[in-house]
């Protein structure tokens, strides 16, 4: 639910009627030269609906430099989560925002690198003093530029001086570990000028903007942090009847239903089209209808209209029973956590049915009489959003494909370890380095199931283990006959003394239950033992998600150790002098690259 479709007198009773005990804190402190104090309570709100419970703190008015270059332990420090930069430009440079006609082309260019000179100052300083997620938020485009019309015809307007500073900021950012630039244009484009800028309140206290546009810019942030602490989703389950297309094929037929470049039916294609674009950024499609199969597969095949096809799904329910059961059958069928699913449907009943049976679910309705927005209202959502597109991302569709060939062997090896012999799985183990680190970090912000501690981390953090002699970041890669996997397990490795910490051990879904996670913990302790280590120390914290691996060190020589009562989480001990375990014998090529650091 867009933040701007509530009031916001309705949010904050939300928010004050709430129970944040028992919710993670997210520390967020905010720099600006801008009053925008609405922001902080759209900004909470956004980040409840993640199940988090954001402590906002306000920097003071226009101090952002002082700020960021003599630090403020008042405002943020090293236990501050999220750091939320405001610069408007006319705060730190009134000729280029107010004042543009009266400047030399020199003048121009000058003003432009002053302020990326500032920004970069700022930024890096920043980084220097914390940790946390940095969201630079860009500057926006003049809705009236300079020169008229004939602004937009001229390299030297306003316009084309703005969109250099904002490439060029992105770019200092970018940059920056751990640090995101916030594109403000997509948030005036969204609300429009003449509901973004409150004139009044710019010229009375220096708030130039109204609740619907703070509304729009924290729902931008709160797409930022979804994808930073694991909270952005993973499947899109799909409605067919009045989803995919107008009408009921049981009843209209293949020829009746309304699907193609014409309205009403081209709404429903490019509903289609935005869902196969979300397919190729790697988000996993699969089918929950209420039909006969038959039906449904001729409207695949046969419809000239159709822009998807059979094989983007992974999975289908395609039936009449009822749709909160077919999801649960869905998720274990692609093998995902019901919190990764968003469940699409134009029916009311089925929403609410799922809703109130399946909480972890997100629902997301589609009324028919409003399919002429379908395709905004899922682009808008974010709840697919990730921090990176990687190459497995990119190829998730070909590995489905793969999956389904393995699946039909599957069904005629006489025992699994005969059906893993024959997939001829070739494995690597390498250190983490600058072309791996993207991947890595994202593994650990969205892998739930068989991840031993759930801890989340940014490229900067996972650059920060690369570079420490006290650590080790290691990265698994599996591939067989059928296909690539990609990069699809993590060990982190931390040293005192003479022990090794298991600080993160973690497995992607898509390769469970091959024995690629005994491959992966038998090189880590090798490579801890070559470190000096004596002694090798696994950890487990329990989350709602990830019971299956509690016993994963037990099983495998780990001796459990004394528990303090009070603690979440388990530890097990393995002497680096006993033999290591033993990983299965069915892989076709284990590659070790560990030897040479």
């Amino acid at each position: 639910m867009l933040m701007s479709s509530r009031s916001f007198s309705d949010i904050s009773k939300e928010l004050q009627s709430e129970n944040f005990a028992t919710m993670p804190l997210l520390r967020v402190a905010i720099l600006r030269n801008i009053m925008i104090e609405p922001l902080v309570t759209y900004l909470r709100y956004g980040v409840l609906k993640l199940g988090l419970n954001a402590q906002v703190t306000l920097g003071e008015y226009d101090t952002v430099f002082q700020e960021a270059i003599a630090g403020s332990s008042t405002v943020y420090d090293q236990s501050t989560d999220v750091l939320l930069v405001f610069l408007h430009l006319e705060g730190i440079s009134w000729d280029l925002a107010r004042n543009f006609n009266a400047l030399s082309s020199q003048a121009i260019e000058e003003e432009v690198a002053r302020i990326i000179d500032y920004c970069q100052a700022i930024v890096h300083n920043l980084r220097a003093k914390s940790a946390a997620m940095i969201l630079w938020h860009g500057f926006l485009p003049p809705a009236y530029p300079a020169l008229g019309i004939f602004d937009a015809q001229s390299d030297a307007g306003q316009s084309h001086a703005l969109q250099r500073l904002n490439t060029a900021l992105r770019a200092v950012v970018s940059a920056v570990a751990n640090a995101y630039f916030v594109d403000m244009g997509l948030c005036l484009a969204r609300v429009g000028e003449s509901h973004f800028y409150d004139e009044r309140y710019w010229h009375m206290a220096r708030a130039p903007y109204t609740l619907e546009a703070c509304a729009a810019i924290a729902q931008e942030d709160v797409k930022f942090l979804r994808a930073r602490f694991g909270k952005n989703k993973k499947c899109l389950v799909l409605d067919c009847d009045n989803t995919l297309w107008g009408g009921i094929v049981g009843e209209d037929g293949l020829n009746g239903i309304k699907l193609g470049t014409t309205s009403p039916g081209s709404a429903y294609r490019e509903l289609q089209q935005q869902i196969l674009d979300l397919h190729h950024r790697g988000i996993i499609l699969a089918l929950c209808s209420k039909n006969n199969e038959a039906d449904v597969w001729e409207v695949f095949q046969n419809h000239p209209g159709m822009v998807l096809k059979r094989q983007h799904f992974a999975a289908w329910r395609i039936n009449w029973q009822d749709k909160a059961t077919n999801i649960r059958e869905l998720a274990v069928a692609i093998n995902i956590g019901l919190d990764s699913m968003v469940f699409v449907d134009d029916s009311a009943f089925e929403v609410n049915w799922v809703r109130q049976e399946l909480p972890d679910v997100e629902v997301m309705h589609l009324p028919k009489e409003n399919i002429f927005r379908a395709r905004q209202q899922l682009s808008a959502c974010g709840l697919f959003d990730t921090l990176t597109v990687s190459q497995e991302d990119r190829a998730r569709g070909s590995m489905l494909t793969a999956e389904a060939a393995r699946q039909q062997i599957l069904h005629s090896a006489s025992d699994l370890h005969t059906y893993y012999k024959s997939l001829e799985m070739r494995v690597v183990v390498s250190f983490v380095d600058a072309q791996s680190l993207q991947r890595v970090a994202q593994l650990t912000q969205k892998t739930n199931q068989f991840n031993l501690t759930t801890r989340r981390y940014s490229d900067a953090d996972i650059g920060h283990f690369i570079a420490s002699a006290e650590s080790d970041v290691l990265y698994i890669q599996l591939e067989d006959k059928f296909g690539d996997f990609g990069i699809i397990g993590v060990c982190i490795l931390r040293y005192e003394k003479d022990q090794a910490y298991f600080d993160t051990f973690l497995l992607s879904c898509r390769a469970l239950s091959r024995g690629v996670e005994d491959v992966l913990l038998t090189q880590a302790l090798l490579l801890a033992k070559r470190r000096g280590a004596t002694v090798a120390v696994g950890e487990y914290y329990a989350t709602r998600k990830n019971s299956q691996t509690e016993s994963f060190y037990g099983t495998r020589g780990f001796v459990a150790a004394q528990q303090d009562g009070s603690s979440a989480s388990k530890r097990f001990i393995y002497p680096l002098d006993q033999a290591l375990p033993i990983h299965p014998d069915y892989f076709y090529a284990i590659t070790t690259h560990l030897e040479s650091e």
